[in-house]
């Protein structure tokens, strides 16, 4: 497994719930719909539900520790419009999306220009590479991601590579569903 770091120094508590959240959807394998998961202040569900961080094996914590939540299912519609309708209240501290996309390096776009199904033909391409992203931002803007590169064969390792700004426009989605 290979291990890129990029952009500033991480947020540590960010870094760690985001590879936290990605870790649990790598247990369900690869070919998942979006996953988004609110980020709470572990202290705070610990006084505010007890039976509910109880049942989820929470226990007394480091100051400044999160706990991701699972949303609901996200749904058919487009991520941008759904991202675009949400809003997150002042109790989420920050949000993670866990999004599987196709990725091309930029020779293969000729390819696709003729494409009658550009989708189908990216998926057929024999230089696609499978990403998973998790992203995550808080509140107080900042951002970390991890990408997963699935390997080309279960013989080798994937590869992660993490940083603030691996994804941009996807961050700045997420952070706009927190109330400001």
């Amino acid at each position: 497994m290979t291990m890129i770091c990029m952009t500033a120094p991480p947020s540590p508590a960010l870094l760690a719930v985001v590879a936290e959240v990605e870790g649990h959807v790598r247990e369900a394998g690869w070919d998942q719909a979006p996953q988004l998961f609110a980020l709470v202040d572990t202290e705070e569900l610990l006084r505010a539900e007890p039976q509910l961080a109880e049942s989820m094996g929470l226990v007394a914590t480091r100051p400044g520790s999160l706990t991701p939540i699972a949303q609901d299912d996200l749904g058919d519609a487009s991520l941008d419009e759904q991202l675009a309708s949400m809003v997150f209240g002042p109790e989420v501290l920050g949000v993670v999306l866990v999004h599987e996309v196709l990725v091309l390096p930029p020779s293969a776009e000729a390819s696709l220009d003729d494409a009658a199904d550009p989708s189908l033909a990216a998926a057929e391409h024999p230089d696609r590479r499978e990403v998973r992203m998790a992203v995550g931002v808080m509140r107080d803007g900042s951002r970390e991601s991890l990408l997963r590169l699935r390997a080309p064969s279960t013989e080798t390792e994937d590869d992660l590579v993490t940083g603030g700004d691996l994804t941009p426009g996807l961050a700045d989605a997420l952070y706009a569903t927190l109330e400001q």
